[in-house]
């Protein structure tokens, strides 16, 4: 039987894709989490800390070591690749972290979580599968469960670098078509959130001025040329969020 070529780069997709091999970096996820933390999941995460929370491709483990670090206490992940779950698996302890098919997963668990995370995953699916996942993913939270995505932004300038920057990815979307596919599968309230600068110090300050400029300028781009200014997400890449019904 021929390999397919997700068996072949996911089964070194750490090592080759990620640059990440050995030890778990605490301090590199520490870094990468703060706006995490501070500004993009706000509002979003379970004030509830014993809440049943999943990460899905959870990846070489930084969102669970937020998590962790957050104070839940019902944490875990699944992913596909090997090596990411060897690294992930430094964060949790092993039965937490899952290696398995990430659909397969979620199908197997329905109704078992509050909050499920997928931080740059949709995209790499083909089109019936996206709509697969996005269902599992409805059916494996419970009534009034939150779902957050995150994923290359196709509406920005870099849309089609990072569309491209990894050779698993199957699709590509923007702020408007990843919130119809979103209501389209049954979830509720969607929103969408930019990934940019949250200011902690002096530079990230001075990057968050900038940047609210640069905002400005898109802005007035999109209302010259379409009459609109446009979704007001303009980062490269962005979340995504919606709940499942309560009822």
């Amino acid at each position: 039987m021929t390999q397919s070529y997700r068996e072949r780069i996911y089964a070194h997709y750490a090592s080759k894709f990620q640059d990440k091999v050995g030890a778990f970096n605490e301090q590199e996820a520490i870094h990468w989490g703060r706006p995490y933390g501070k500004s993009y999941f706000k509002g979003w995460l379970p004030r509830d800390l014993s809440a049943p929370v999943l990460e899905v491709a959870c990846g070489g483990g930084r969102l669970l070591h937020l998590l962790k670090r957050l104070g839940y206490t019902d944490v875990s992940g699944v992913d596909l690749s090997p090596e990411q779950v060897a690294l992930s698996r430094q964060v949790l302890p092993e039965e937490r972290v899952h290696h398995e098919d990430v659909i397969a997963f979620l199908e197997q668990h329905k109704g078992q979580f509050h909050l499920i995370i997928g931080l740059d995953i949709v995209e790499h699916f083909e089109k019936d599968e996206c709509l697969r996942f996005l269902d599992a993913c409805r059916e494996g939270l419970g009534p009034g469960g939150r779902l957050v995505l995150q994923t290359p932004n196709a509406g920005c300038f870099w849309g089609a670098e990072h569309r491209y920057n990894d050779f698993t990815h199957e699709i590509g979307f923007n702020p408007n078509s990843l919130t119809r596919i979103l209501s389209l599968v049954g979830f509720e309230g969607v929103v969408t959130r930019e990934l940019g600068p949250v200011p902690h110090g002096v530079f990230s300050s001075v990057r968050w001025v900038l940047w609210r400029i640069l905002r400005l300028k898109l802005m007035l781009w999109n209302l010259v040329e379409i009459g609109d200014s446009g979704s007001g997400v303009f980062t490269r890449n962005f979340l995504a969020s919606g709940r499942r019904a309560a009822s």
